[in-house]
This record gives structure tokens, C-alpha cells and sequence, in this order.
């Protein structure tokens, strides 16, 4: 029985359904993940669902992955028990949308627990309306969308304020935002965070976050000391690796949770860590947190080896001939992964091994990282990668990638004139042990060698697009973009001297740079397709966006995105909102970075019950006030919620 006064919120984050959903083995990994997940929230009767991102694995989901999401939320959440959380604060100002309310205030529908989630760099808004999955749920009244970030160089970020009888809950959220962009933004003080103004001291203040936790680059992670110290637990999404119990954070004076993912979107070591989502009990100003094991999980075990440090192998090296002493070696270690694999499942289920079905105990993931440089003047013969793993089919689900071969990192050699430079070997190599995206290494690629016509950063953008986004003409769209713009400008700005062409080259593919860099310009993030024809049937002829005939080519036409061209500077966006009159309120506080406090305009009046403080007859008074961080003791305790 959940105390009176006790707040209790089952974590997750980063499900990432429909992730390989067209594999015949682990196509249904992950929504069956995100369904327990769903189904705990139920059995243990909790009053909430926190997601922190990337609750689909695309920004366009399937109708099988929307079908499977929707049925768990509608199996799970919706019922007749009443939901004892009251919201004090504006939920047109929290959620926005066609419906500005919490859905379990909706008298239409009845929710029995609710489910509140801020969207990640795989299930962004985009495309015309900028539109994320996300708001497909809400507008159907299964999911609470909140922590948008519409504008990504000026951040305002207002809490849920929620209360249970004496508990009262601050949920602050941030949506995914591109992390150099994020960071710049932090630095320069631009973004803003408001808390209730009332009994400051007595909220439970929660943050949740879809960001880079390490450090990856020098600006491409959230560091922690950019959040606001007054929070007491930041929730943690992007990272997959399950970090479940809260770290303490001495410097900012809050707790660090980070739940990983549901689902192995890699085979990293970070993936191999047992996957969990956590039951948060929230009393007063004080929390517990009791680690639920996710159990439909595809077991993942994963094993590196150095072939030259392997008792076995020491004098193989030498010999000719030795694949197949060197092939029986490693199908040995891999067997003993699986061994392990089945063994570890039996007993995590607690099933007797005399008395199982082989057929109920998954294939596992199987990675074996084998190091094979050999002493000077020797080599080691390994058989193909891709041949070695199909000698596991049938025992293991990824069967195209079962080993992994890799050489230490090599002594430069000098550089022949127009050889492409690459990164360092510890470079990749440390990439590959990561949990990085394909944009990172092919920035690695980038700051190795100067490019002389195409933007750097922009060229990262347009891989990011074409592989998170499967935005199949994004390279080929941003490529002849940048070459017609480039054209364009020589044309304007040089006589056809070749060395004034170069140096006018270098200026302007610079200046583009810069304009990206500070969120100027970006690469339009949707292909133009022509209408599907009538006749068209997808179950026989395939999908119509991915054939070639489908892609609109003509340079004349108009633009069918929000997106800023490379080249061009979109129009000024609109001021931030101010407060409106809702049931709850915040005085507005921004980082130490922040500029002298301000008054922030006034907006227009929120939906709700019941004001929390001051009568309208003092409304004029009541303004929102940015004050700095330093001056926080000193504001008033008459200030408005927002």
C-alpha cells in the first residue's frame, strides 16, 4: 500500500522500440522490453511512469512499433483506480498541444497511471508542424509530452508541480538538444529555469536530461555542474549503460541516476551490463530507490582478448598454416560465452535445468573482440569475420557479427601528398568501446584532414541525419547544396584566379562553419517526395519513399521544411512566454552564467482548478521576476507560480 504522503515513480528511459524490428530474430526485443517495463508500473500500483527519452528508436516510427507502444500504455495505464496526484502548475504552459491539460484530468478518458516523458535525439520533432511521435500519444491522451525545447539558444525550462498529500514534486525536463549547441547555450547564459515561489525549500526537485554524460569532445556533453543546484535528483537519459543507483554529486548537492537502456542497440561493453528500471518513493524532501532486474532481456556477453597474451597462441604466430588451430581456439571461447549465456538465464528465471524447454531460453548476443597483432616478422591468419560468425547460426541472434578483429595502434608513417589523413588507432579503438553514435566517428574522420569546399560540421550533421534519421538523400542533398552555394559565391566574389578562388573557398566554406556553429543555418532534415500514386499498393511494390523515382530533384523548388538552407539566416524567433494564471506558479532563476535579472512579460491566462496564492486583484504586482542565483535568498515569497 503507497503511503499518503509518498510519491512513487517507476524509471526508465531510452526503450528504443522498434530498434532492428525487421531482424527475425530480435525484431521484437524491444517493444516486449518496453511492455514489462509498462506491466511493472502496474503490478507494483505506482502513481507514475518517468520517461527520459528515446522512447522510439526512429523519429518516424512503424505502425507496428506506434501499435505496440499504444496497446502497453492503453493495457497498463488506463483504469478506474483514481490518480491521487493534483497539478498546481499551468499545464498549458507545461504540455501545449491541442489538449492543454494533464491527461488524467481529461474527464473523456480515465487514467489510471500516468505517463510523463520528454523526447530524445532519436524520436525528435520534425518535418512539417515539427511534429514528434511523441505528440501523436498525447494528443491521444496516453502520454504526458513535456520538457520541449522549441528553441534551442534560448531555453526556458517550467516544472510539473505536482503534490500528494504533504509531498509536494517539482518534474523539470529537457528534451534532447544537439550537445555542442546545448553547451554554448549553458555557457552563455541562456537558459532559464523557474521553481515555485512559494515554500521553495519544501519541493522535491527532479531533473530529466537526454544528453552525453562523459565527456566525448570538449563541448559535446552536459557537464554536470552547468544544472542548477537547487535540484535533488537529475535522471539521466541517451547514456545505455544502467547506472540504476543514485550517485552523489558533493560539488552540485544532488544525486545522478541513470537508468540505460531497455534494449542492446550495440555490442558494447556498456550494453552488457544487466539492464534495470528503478521504483523512486518520494516523501517530503526525502527518496529511496528499490532496483527492479528487467527480465525479458536478450542476454548479451561479451568477451576482448589479446590473440599474442593467450597461452595458446603464443608460438601459432609462427607457423604456417594456423587458421584453423587459430579458428578451433576462438569457436571455443565463443561457446563458452553461449554456455554462460544459458546458464545465467536459467538462473536469473529461476527455471530447474533438468526440467526446461531449449526453445523458451533466447539466443543470446555474442561479441568476441579479438586483438590479433602478431610479433614482428609473424602474422596471425584469422578466418573472415562474417564466415566465423555463421558458424552460429542457430545458437546465436546475431549471427553476422559474432567476433570482431581489430590491430593495436601502429607507428605514424609519413604522409604521401593527397592521402587522406584518419584518426588514430587508440582513437577508434576507444570509439568502438564506447557507446558513440556514427557522427562521432566520422567527426574523428573530419578533424584528422582539412576539407576544402564542404563544411566540416555540417558534413557531421548530414551523417548524423543519414543514419539516425534514415534520411536516405541527406548526404546527397547537403553535398549539392553546399557546391551550388560555393559556385555562387565565386561567381560574385572572384575574377577566376585560381589562387583567389582558393582562398575565397576556404573564407566561405569558414564562414558556414561559423553560421552552423551558432545555429544559424542547419541541413534541411526532410527529402521532398512526389505524391504516391493512386495505383501505388506498398505491401506488393514496396515502400514509396524509398523509391528513387519518389524524390522530387528539381533545384527550383520551393522549400518543404522549416529548415534554414545552408547559406541562409533564419528570421529572429519570438520572445519567450511569460507566466500565465493557472493553479500553481515559478519565480524565474537562471544559471550564474546568466545575464542581470529582468522582468519577464506577462502571458495569457492558463487553464485550471484553483490559484494557489495572490487574488487577481493583485495581479499587476505579481510579475514573473528573473532574478540571478546569488539573489535567490533574497526574493520575496509573494511572487506568483507561473
Amino acid at each position: 500500500k503507497v503511503a499518503a504522503d509518498t510519491i512513487k515513480i517507476l524509471v526508465a528511459t531510452d526503450s528504443h522500440v522498434g530498434y532492428n524490428e525487421r531482424d527475425p530474430i530480435r525484431g521484437d526485443d524491444s517493444w516486449k522490453s518496453f511492455e514489462e517495463v509498462m506491466r511493472l508500473a502496474k503490478q507494483h500500483d505506482v502513481d507514475m511512469v518517468l520517461l527520459a527519452g528515446d522512447l522510439f528508436h526512429e523519429n518516424k516510427p512503424s505502425r507496428k512499433s506506434m501499435f505496440e507502444v499504444m496497446r502497453a500504455l492503453r493495457e497498463n495505464c488506463l483504469g478506474d483506480k483514481p490518480c491521487e496526484l493534483e497539478l498546481l502548475s499551468d499545464a498549458s504552459e507545461n504540455f501545449g498541444g491541442a489538449f492543454d491539460c494533464v491527461n488524467y484530468e481529461d474527464p473523456n478518458i480515465n487514467i489510471a497511471i500516468p505517463v510523463f516523458s520528454i523526447h530524445g535525439n532519436h524520436d525528435d520533432p520534425s518535418g512539417e508542424g515539427h511534429y514528434a511521435a511523441l505528440d501523436l500519444l498525447q494528443v491521444a491522451g496516453l502520454v504526458n509530452y513535456y520538457g520541449k525545447t522549441p528553441e534551442s539558444d534560448k531555453i526556458v525550462i517550467k516544472p510539473v508541480l505536482l503534490q500528494k498529500g504533504h509531498t509536494k514534486l517539482a518534474l523539470y525536463g529537457m528534451s534532447n538538444v544537439r550537445d555542442e549547441r546545448l553547451f554554448r547555450t549553458f555557457r552563455d547564459g541562456n537558459v532559464k529555469f523557474f521553481q515555485p515561489s512559494q515554500q521553495k525549500q519544501d519541493w522535491f526537485n527532479i531533473m530529466s536530461v537526454h544528453q552525453n554524460h562523459p565527456a566525448h569532445t570538449e563541448t559535446g556533453y552536459l557537464p554536470e555542474n552547468f544544472l542548477p543546484q537547487f535540484m535533488d535528483l537529475i535522471v539521466w537519459g541517451h547514456e545505455h549503460e544502467c547506472l540504476i543507483e543514485p550517485r552523489y554529486n558533493p560539488d552540485m548537492e544532488f544525486h545522478v541516476m541513470q537508468p540505460g537502456s531497455s534494449v542492446a542497440t550495440s555490442l558494447m561493453p556498456g550494453e552488457a551490463v544487466p539492464k534495470h528500471v528503478a521504483i523512486l518513493n518520494v516523501t517530503g524532501k526525502n527518496f529511496t530507490v528499490d532496483p527492479i532486474r528487467l527480465k525479458t532481456v536478450r542476454p548479451f556477453f561479451m568477451k576482448e582478448i589479446v590473440l599474442a597474451e593467450e597461452e595458446e597462441m603464443k608460438n601459432v604466430w609462427r607457423k604456417e598454416g594456423s587458421r584453423p588451430i587459430i579458428t578451433r581456439f576462438l569457436v571455443k571461447i565463443v561457446e563458452g560465452l553461449i554456455e554462460e549465456a544459458r546458464n545465467g538465464w536459467i538462473e536469473d528465471h529461476g527455471l530447474d535445468p533438468d526440467d526446461i524447454d531449449e526453445d523458451e531460453i533466447p539466443k543470446p548476443l555474442i561479441r568476441l573482440r579479438v586483438e590479433f597483432t602478431a610479433p614482428d616478422g609473424g602474422k596471425f591468419d584469422c578466418e573472415n569475420p562474417q564466415r566465423f560468425s555463421n558458424r552460429f547460426v542457430g545458437k546465436v541472434a546475431n549471427v553476422q557479427d559474432v567476433v570482431q578483429f581489430y590491430r593495436k595502434k601502429q607507428t605514424v608513417k609519413r604522409k604521401q601528398k593527397g592521402e587522406v589523413d584518419a584518426p588514430d588507432d587508440s582513437v577508434i579503438n576507444q570509439l568502438a568501446l564506447d557507446n558513440v553514435k556514427v557522427e562521432k566517428l566520422v567527426r574523428e574522420y573530419l578533424t584528422a584532414q582539412t576539407l576544402t569546399i564542404l563544411p566540416q560540421n555540417s558534413f557531421g550533421d548530414a551523417v548524423s541525419q543519414y543514419i539516425d534519421k534514415e534520411d536516405k538523400t541527406a548526404m546527397e542533398a547537403f553535398v549539392n547544396e553546399s557546391l551550388k552555394d560555393q559556385m555562387k559565391h565565386l561567381l560574385s566574389s572572384t575574377d577566376g584566379d585560381e589562387d583567389d578562388m582558393a582562398e575565397a573557398m576556404d573564407k566561405y566554406r569558414s564562414k558556414l562553419e561559423e553560421l552552423f556553429a551558432a545555429g544559424h543555418i542547419k541541413v534541411p532534415s526532410t527529402r521532398k517526395l512526389k505524391p504516391r500514386p493512386e495505383t501505388w499498393d506498398s505491401d506488393m511494390d514496396g515502400e514509396w519513399a524509398d523509391q528513387p523515382a519518389a524524390i522530387i530533384r528539381d533545384e527550383d523548388e520551393g522549400e518543404g521544411d522549416d529548415a534554414a538552407d545552408l547559406g541562409s539566416v533564419p528570421p529572429k524567433p519570438p520572445a519567450a512566454r511569460g507566466r500565465g494564471r493557472g493553479r500553481g506558479g515559478a519565480a524565474g532563476t537562471t544559471r550564474k552564467t546568466a545575464a542581470a535579472a529582468k522582468k519577464a512579460p506577462a502571458a495569457k491566462a492558463g487553464r485550471g482548478k484553483k490559484k494557489a496564492v495572490e487574488s487577481e486583484e493583485d495581479e499587476e504586482d505579481d510579475d514573473v521576476i528573473m532574478i540571478d542565483d546569488d539573489d535567490e535568498e533574497e526574493a520575496s515569497d509573494e511572487e506568483t507560480l507561473f
